[in-house]
């Protein structure tokens, strides 16, 4: 026969089965009561007291006792133990009970709640069959046959469902049964009697109800009603009995059929940093042992995140406001303070439809960087935020660039054309790009002149007053503490009026000889090239000499008796002539060297008309020699005087001599004489052989060229060179014979035999 049994399920934590005994003839069914789901412990609560047993057999014979321990958590209980025997408390305080009748025991102690009923049967029965206390799941669980008298069993026989397990003389068994194992075991003793002979005898049927090792986990989230973007943390919740506190239990997470985390671990918690909203999920978690292998599973728990609309939107920029140099990377970042779930953030600027960006991520702000920004991307720029609860704006705000100077123009004003000495110019820097304050710096030859500042941009100038010593190159620089540019080199020239030039007389003496060559000097100590210099005797113009790259200039003078006076000169280079002061000079007679020349030349000259008469000599012997010859037969027709016309003039050169210096008043001559002036000479040959006709007559003229008026324009030439006059020329006119005569062959070989020398102009020449 059975007991029935009644189900409590007043505790959340689990569900208890209480064995009851039911009076009846044996044998009967014992209920060996065993906790199936001790549950889980709610929070703060203490943990459960565990009752023992010893010795550990929830069955004994009547007479017999059993003494039971009440232990917490952490030991055995000694004192301030509460007993209860079918929920009766009993006045026993001691931390053991020993008990005599069958009945549920409970304890609790201080520092643990109510443990667990456990059901112990005292019976009169001759066989019994025992099972340890506690019995759990998959754990071993040891079956002890016991007679009253042991020594009269020869062999014991252990059966489950009816079927036999075994057989043997031990009197124990270990089984390992299972969680709702409903099977009954029953034992059998035999032996020999020589009262009865062979006898057996059977136990009552044993039910072992076995506990669970631990609990199904169920899962809780903290919060219970997570917020978007916030932690969760995620307990897959059991119970192990303090007995079994040596067991080791691992824990796996998953969200719908996905595992969390790294899998199993020792822990019964999952920290998840950050929950988004995706609406409400399933999520799970399943807790086992290792040894012996069990695996329990919770049941599914739908989390719903909630998601928190954005909020204070904002918009910063990097580098700040204020601070942007054109050409460097602009970063605006938007963030909202408030707002959950996957957020889109968009950037704009006014006065452009289109976003300057769209960035989606699951984070509270975002950034967008514009390379290299330009001055046309100044404006007033804000952003948006979005978490499909509408767009949000941020403020506005002013994206300004701090533009770098670019390379400054220097331009030079003066007053005219070309910059003289004594000029006010303005020297005029400007840099056509740069944010303001700009300093400009103006510099001569990298030599710093002075600087002046735009407050406003623009351009800046500096005034200088010229002197000889600003010729040069210059420059000017922008800095606007953005970096500094230089112009380009600008060249000035300054232009200088001449000074009153000098002359100085070489050699520097007051009286000089007629003949002598006077070099006259003149030189300005200040004035910009090129110099005109002109040279005057008496006011009169000598002539005038240039120097092209300053400096002073010279002329040279061949002295006459009529060059004696008052000399200056004047320095003109377009500025403003200049005079100098006059230099007296007295010219004497000849000098010695010149009455050397005339000498030497009258005595060459009687030397060549001796010559030219012996010359004269041989040639008429000559001829006539040849008339006197055989060719007497050629008769020739009547000779005829040389006539007025000349059949080709050629003319021949026969010396370059000079001549002599000009008269005194041709130096004062008018300035329109410009041809040259021919004087003629008496010919030095009128006929070489008046009595022979067949010779060839000769009519010989001197000439003398000169070039211009001597006085008023002589030549001029560079420091160094001589004045002189061009020397006279002779020309010869040759009558030539009749070209039908025969004789005209003898006629060109006579006039071969003429030289033409000019005695006056040799003569004068040395």
């Amino acid at each position: 026969m059975f007991c029935e049994h009644r189900w409590d399920r007043s505790l959340a934590f689990g569900e208890r089965v209480f064995p009851c005994p039911r009076p009846g003839p044996a044998p009967m069914l014992l209920w060996l009561l065993l906790i199936l789901a001790p549950g889980r412990q709610p929070a703060g609560a203490l943990p459960k007291a565990l009752l023992l047993l010893k010795p550990p057999w929830s069955t004994a014979f009547e007479g017999e006792t059993v003494t039971l321990f009440c232990k917490d958590h952490h030991s055995l209980a000694w004192e301030y133990v509460s007993w209860y025997h079918n929920e009766t408390p009993l006045r026993k305080q001691s931390g053991k009970l020993q008990i005599s009748k069958s009945g549920h025991y409970r304890c609790k102690t201080q520092r643990s709640s109510l443990s667990d009923p456990v059901h112990v049967q005292f019976l009169s029965d001759w066989l019994v069959l025992q099972a340890s206390h506690p019995a759990f799941e998959k754990d071993k669980v040891v079956l002890r046959c016991r007679g009253k008298e042991e020594e009269d069993i020869m062999e014991r026989t252990y059966y489950k469902n009816e079927e036999k397990i075994r057989s043997s003389k031990d009197s124990n068994l270990t089984v390992y049964p299972a969680f709702n194992d409903d099977s009954t075991y029953h034992c059998t003793a035999s032996g020999t009697s020589i009262w009865w002979g062979s006898w057996t005898k059977t136990s009552r049927p044993l039910k072992i109800q076995v506990q669970e090792l631990f609990p199904s986990p169920v899962l809780t989230a903290s919060p219970s009603w997570p917020i978007e973007g916030s932690p969760m943390t995620l307990t897959c919740e059991t119970w192990l009995p303090p007995q079994t506190s040596h067991t080791r239990l691992q824990f796996c997470f998953f969200k719908e059929h996905q595992a969390l985390g790294a899998g199993w671990s020792n822990s019964p918690e999952l920290q998840i940093p950050t929950t988004w909203s995706e609406g409400a999920a399933s999520y799970w978690c399943q807790a086992r042992t290792v040894i012996p292998r069990i695996l329990k599973t919770s049941p599914r728990s739908q989390i719903r995140v909630h998601r928190v609309p954005v909020s204070d939107v904002n918009l910063e920029t990097q580098p700040p406001v204020g601070q942007l140099i054109e050409g460097e990377d602009l970063v605006l970042i938007c963030s909202v303070a408030a707002g959950t779930g996957t957020v889109t953030f968009s950037w704009h600027r006014e006065g452009s439809e289109r976003s300057l960006g769209r960035k989606t991520q699951n984070t509270l702000s975002a950034e967008l960087r514009i390379a290299s920004v330009r001055e046309q991307d100044a404006g007033r720029y804000y952003c948006a935020a979005d978490n499909m609860d509408g767009p949000v704006l941020s403020k506005r705000i002013r994206i300004t660039l701090r533009v770098p100077v670019s390379p400054p123009v220097l331009t030079i004003r003066r007053p005219r054309s070309h910059a003289v000495e004594g000029d006010v110019v303005e020297l005029h820097c400007e840099a056509q790009r740069g944010s303001p304050p700009i300093l400009y710096r103006f510099y001569h030859e990298d030599v710093p002149l002075g600087s002046s500042s735009a407050p406003s941009g623009g351009e800046a100038s500096l005034n200088l007053s010229l002197t000889a010593e600003h010729s040069g190159n210059y420059s000017c620089e922008a800095n606007n503490s953005l970096g500094v540019q230089r112009s380009k080199m600008v060249s000035l020239s300054i232009t200088v009026p001449v000074s009153h030039p000098v002359l100085t007389l070489n050699p520097d003496v007051a009286q000089a000889m007629v003949g002598d060559v006077l070099e006259l000097r003149c030189e300005a100590q200040r004035g910009s090239p090129p110099i005109l210099y002109w040279f005057y005797h008496e006011d009169v113009i000598l002539g005038n000499t240039s120097a092209p790259f300053g400096g002073g200039a010279s002329f040279n003078l061949s002295l006459t008796t009529e060059h004696s006076g008052n000399y200056s000169c004047g320095a003109d280079n377009g500025l403003g002539a200049q005079s100098s002061e006059t230099v007296s000079l007295n010219i004497t007679g000849l000098s010695k060297n010149k009455v050397t020349h005339i000498t030497v030349g009258v005595i060459g000259c009687l030397l060549s008309m001796l010559g030219l008469a012996a010359t004269a000599a041989l040639v008429g012997r000559f001829r006539t020699q040849r008339k006197s010859g055989p060719q007497t037969g050629q008769k020739r027709g009547s000779e005829e005087a040389p006539g007025p016309e000349l059949s080709r003039a050629i003319p021949r050169n026969i010396g370059s001599v000079p001549g002599p210096d000009p008269p005194a008043q041709a130096l004062h001559g008018p300035p329109s004489l410009s041809r040259p002036a021919l004087m003629e000479l008496q010919p030095l040959y009128s006929n070489v052989s008046p009595g022979d006709d067949d010779l060839v007559y000769s009519q010989i003229w001197s000439r003398q060229h000169r070039e211009g008026s001597p006085a008023h324009s002589p030549r001029t030439h560079q420091k160094g060179e001589v004045f002189h006059q061009e020397p006279a020329i002779i020309y010869s006119e040759v009558k030539r014979a009749d070209p039908d005569d025969p004789a005209r062959q003898d006629h060109e070989e006579a006039a071969e035999g003429y030289e033409n020398v000019p005695c006056a102009s040799l003569a004068l020449d040395h």
